[in-house]
């Protein structure tokens, strides 16, 4: 089955860079796209863009704050007025910037939680979002959250970053079980350096240097990442590293065998199978409360 034609994507920080890109790659393969931003006037012309460029309607745009969830209740629900319904989500809108690094800017509560608010708090709020319109239409569906390779690595320079980057990276492999539970595959791409805003505008000498010398992958690369995890049935719960190399999936992490014993492990099948039945009835009271 075509995974592309008579699809919808949702996609935040969809204005311009990588989810622009995505964007544009989905409309030439068949599917249709909502792009969600707090650029206006770039969001705006890139929904024109692609219009023009199909001779028809293929994309929408609205003004969309990842951080607050009565913008993402709406995005999504453009996608169900003007498409039908939301297929694939692209939890994509992130920054950097001075508060990457988050150590020695000032103690300033407001300015130090936007990072965490807008690169890990807009993802969690947009894949609940995402979850129950999928759930409620009763087609399963794919959520792909943007990370990055600062999610693996340490990076003193953009610990904050990191440290909003790791959190998605642990909360995409969370979701796992949401295949199971409602038929949602739930997986994370996480790019190395690659020519986009967030690197447009190093906060510093030493990090422009750092830039410019070290290689990048392309645009190419990602977007290729985001229509594997599109495209291959299988893949849920999994991290795929956009390297200047090419597309690797991440292995998981594996506990310690101190953490088992043949006990659990004889238990785990059960326990497995009981906690998707617990989390089918809190997911129905969810879409039951949400009123979506």
């Amino acid at each position: 089955m075509d995974p592309y034609t008579s699809k919808v994507a949702v996609i935040t920080g969809g204005s311009r860079g990588i989810g622009y890109n995505v964007a544009a790659a989905l409309v030439a393969k068949g599917a249709k796209v909502v792009l969600g931003d707090i650029l206006d006037k770039e969001g705006e012309a890139a929904a024109k863009e692609l219009n023009t460029r199909a001779g028809k309607q293929v994309a929408a745009y609205i003004h969309t704050d990842v951080t607050k969830y009565k913008d993402l209740i709406a995005l999504f629900a453009l996608a169900e007025k003007t498409f039908g319904g939301v297929d694939i989500a692209m939890l994509n809108a992130g920054i950097a910037g001075e508060s990457a690094g988050g150590v020695f800017t000032p103690l300033d509560d407001r300015a130090d939680m936007l990072i965490h608010e807008v690169n890990i708090g807009g993802v969690i709020k947009g894949n609940k979002v995402a979850l129950l319109h999928m759930a409620k239409r009763g087609k399963g569906g794919i959520i792909i959250n943007t990370a990055s390779i600062a999610g693996f690595s340490a990076m003193p320079s953009i610990a904050a970053y990191c440290a909003t980057k790791h959190a998605v990276v642990g909360w995409s492999r969370s979701l796992v079980n949401m295949q199971s539970v409602c038929g949602v595959r739930v997986n994370a791409v996480c790019p190395y350096w690659c020519e986009t805003d967030i690197i447009a505008n190093p906060a510093s000498d030493v990090a422009r240097r750092f830039l410019e010398a070290t290689p990048k992958t392309t645009m190419e690369y990602v977007v290729q990442a985001f229509e594997q995890c599109i495209e291959d049935s299988d893949m849920a719960g999994e991290t795929l590293l956009v390297l200047p190399d090419g597309i690797h999936v991440q292995p998981s992490f594996i506990p310690p065998e101190c953490c088992f014993t043949s006990e659990f492990l004889e238990k785990v099948p059960q326990l497995t199978e009981d906690g998707n039945k617990e989390t089918k009835k809190k997911l129905a009271q969810a879409i039951k409360a949400a009123k979506l």
